[in-house]
């Protein structure tokens, strides 16, 4: 039970920074300006560790390199800690675990997104921080809007994009259950 609750703890601390990290990589690669709400948010978690990053690791293009790899440290420390917790030898594994809990984490923050956007649809639509996820949504959201034609006025690409979000959560969750 002790181990469950910490394991709790740890995915939540961990998804929150790990998440901020990728939001924030992702705000950057759309250009989507930080001056907002959401974007002081993201700064104020993350600035800790992306900035010391920023000066060993450069952007690639509109990529923000030092984003990502503190989004996979997390995840690293997070599964090196639960990894020594249950007290299994070798590291090797934690790695791979990592990774995938990146993609999982990754999964996890455009689900959110994309619930959000939704949500926000249905009501007030011009909070600053409807603006800002609906420019992080509209490249997602673009080639389901292609080929989904609005039913009765209602847009169904974020269920659309929601489930296939779900299905790719399955196949992450299947193959990190083998380790």
């Amino acid at each position: 039970m002790v181990y469950q609750i910490f394991s709790f703890l740890l995915d939540v601390v961990a998804g929150l920074l790990g998440g901020a990290c990728l939001f924030r990589l992702y705000m950057q690669h759309q250009r989507v300006p930080f001056g907002n709400p959401v974007g002081r948010f993201v700064f104020a978690l993350t600035d800790w560790l992306v900035l010391p990053l920023r000066r060993v690791l450069p952007a690639m293009g509109r990529w923000d390199t030092a984003s990502l790899v503190g989004a996979y440290l997390i995840e690293l420390v997070e599964y090196a800690l639960l990894w020594s917790l249950i007290g299994r030898a070798g590291i090797e594994g934690v790695f791979l675990l990592a990774l995938l809990g990146l993609v999982r984490l990754a999964i996890s923050s455009v689900i959110a997104l994309v619930i959000a956007y939704a949500i926000l649809s249905w009501v007030q639509n011009d909070s600053p921080m409807a603006d800002v996820i609906d420019r992080m949504c509209a490249p997602l959201l673009r080639p389901f809007r292609r080929v989904i034609p609005l039913v009765g006025g209602i847009d169904l690409s974020p269920l659309a994009l929601l489930v296939l979000l779900q299905v790719l959560w399955m196949v992450v969750a299947g193959v990190g259950g083998r380790f």
